[in-house]
């Protein structure tokens, strides 16, 4: 199963958005499944609950950082993997995703699990 899927899956088993990321790269970066579900734990609904923004993206941002640290600065990573997740998403604060406010939703949870999942991929592979 490749790990886009994977992702998927944990989120519909009971995980938020930023956990099922995490999880999901337990093979690389040496975290427990507990582990991974304890770091994305508070960022069920994004951070702030819809305030702010989407756990996918910050269970991408601990993935990166748990890979990047100690190999440069991990910064500027973090802006890029933001502005491809904007780019592909078309926002990164969970309300507008899920269109609280508008009724709009520019990418389903699951779509944000998938495209964060995928652009970090693409980021730690060489």
């Amino acid at each position: 199963m490749d790990r886009k899927q994977m992702a998927v899956d944990l989120k519909h088993s009971g995980c938020n958005c930023a956990q099922a990321v995490v999880a999901a790269f337990t093979d690389l970066t040496g975290m427990t499944t507990e582990e991974a579900f304890a770091a994305g734990a508070a960022f069920g609904t994004g951070m702030g609950c819809l305030k702010a923004t989407c756990g996918a993206l910050i269970g991408a941002g601990i993935v990166l950082g748990k890979l990047s640290y100690g190999s440069g600065p991990v910064p500027p990573k973090a802006r890029q993997l933001l502005t491809e997740f904007e780019k592909q998403c078309g926002a990164t604060i969970c309300g507008d995703l899920k269109g609280a406010g508008t009724g709009k939703v520019l990418c389903p949870c699951d779509d944000c699990v998938r495209n964060a999942v995928a652009i970090l991929e693409r980021m730690i592979t060489p």
